[in-house]
């Protein structure tokens, strides 16, 4: 039978991303430094996503009871909500070592041998980007995950043969924020499935202040709150943001960071009260200006942007519609009153269907 891979094309481009103070990925070498620097190392110090942090202490206790290990676990959420820390802390409380990697870096079934066959017994292996493994990684994962053994084929042609060479115990830890794309027979393979989703204000008000307390930064309860706020539900957004503010603050007041000086960071940042930035809100005034609010379809408004689609659907639009201020329909993107609003632009005027039809928005 035919596998069967959902595939909406490739990954938005990196640089894209990477310019956006508000943008959820760790490009630069600095950035993956400071996540690092900034991780938790139990799970009392981690912050949020309780259900799913409870939930993973539970299983951690229950394997280092029976001393056993922990069945394989896929995570799952939009990026910087904590994937890659939990697999640490999955690997610290278990007392083992985690081995970190890729989807798209496992090109060659040489490249995942190698991995396995040094992972140590209850070694934590996390791949990121799962959803991105090449079909043939994929296959050759498959008895790793359930009986602990790789294949390697030795000859060519009519002569070749394939020996079964036994593993360690292992526990895979695969992230994803793009559950969909997963085959069925990889999905079915994790014993443990746990969705992260965007943290509350409250949340990213202390991780920012935990931050703040690791680097040195003077910063005082209502500066917190204004860049908790602002972060887009997203501790590394908001970790980002308080690096950010800083060097305001340095430059342009005493070095503490205030709400007021939060506010003027953020306010030179174009990150506004909500978290929006300047490529947010071009989106939603195309739509709004150009479309009459919409319906838009992607390949128009990327057009009228003159950006790229995935660049639109997998960097901008999740926030916006997590928000309210955007909506997918079959014919295309529609802004919502809350939008309008919003951005101090007024309504359309609308018959009883309104322009486009999207008169049954409002």
């Amino acid at each position: 039978m035919a596998r069967k891979r959902h595939d909406d094309g490739p990954a938005p481009s990196e640089h894209e991303s990477s310019a956006r103070v508000v943008s959820p990925e760790a490009d630069s070498p600095k950035e993956k430094a400071l996540d690092v620097a900034l991780r938790p190392t139990s799970f009392s110090e981690f912050v949020g996503q309780r259900k799913v942090a409870e939930n993973l202490e539970v299983y951690v206790a229950a394997a280092k009871k029976r001393s056993g290990t922990l069945d394989h676990v896929l995570l799952s959420g939009p990026p910087g909500l904590g994937k890659t820390t939990l697999a640490h802390l999955l690997a610290h409380e278990m007392g083992t070592q985690a081995r970190v990697t890729s989807g798209p870096a496992l090109e060659r079934k040489g490249d995942l041998a190698g991995i396995l066959t040094s992972l140590g017994r209850g070694d934590v292996l996390f791949v990121d980007e799962i959803h991105r493994l090449q079909p043939i990684i994929e296959e050759s994962l498959y008895p790793a995950m359930e009986d602990f053994k790789i294949e390697i084929v030795t000859g060519v042609g009519a002569g070749a043969s394939a020996i079964a060479i036994p593993i360690e115990r292992f526990t895979l830890v695969g992230a994803t924020t793009r559950t969909g794309q997963l085959t069925s027979p990889l999905l079915s393979r994790f014993g443990i499935v746990e969705r992260l989703d965007f943290y509350t204000p409250a949340e990213l008000t202390t991780i920012v202040k935990r931050s703040a307390s690791i680097l040195g930064i003077r910063l005082d309860e209502e500066g917190a709150l204004e860049i908790g706020r602002r972060a887009r539900g997203t501790p590394r957004i908001a970790n980002k943001l308080l690096n950010r503010v800083r060097d305001f603050a340095e430059v342009r007041g005493d070095g503490r960071v205030t709400r007021e000086a939060a506010d003027y960071g953020l306010r030179r940042l174009g990150v506004d009260e909500l978290g929006l930035d300047e490529g947010d809100r071009r989106l939603l005034r195309a739509i709004m200006e150009r479309f009459d609010g919409g319906p838009a379809g992607i390949e128009a408004l990327a057009a009228a942007l003159a950006e790229d689609r995935d660049t639109l659907e997998y960097v901008h639009e999740p926030y916006l519609i997590q928000q309210g201020f955007l909506v997918r329909t079959p014919r295309g993107r529609q802004a919502t009153r809350q939008a309008y609003e919003h951005m101090k632009i007024p309504l359309p005027s609308t018959g009883r269907n309104g322009p486009s039809g999207q008169g049954s928005l409002f």
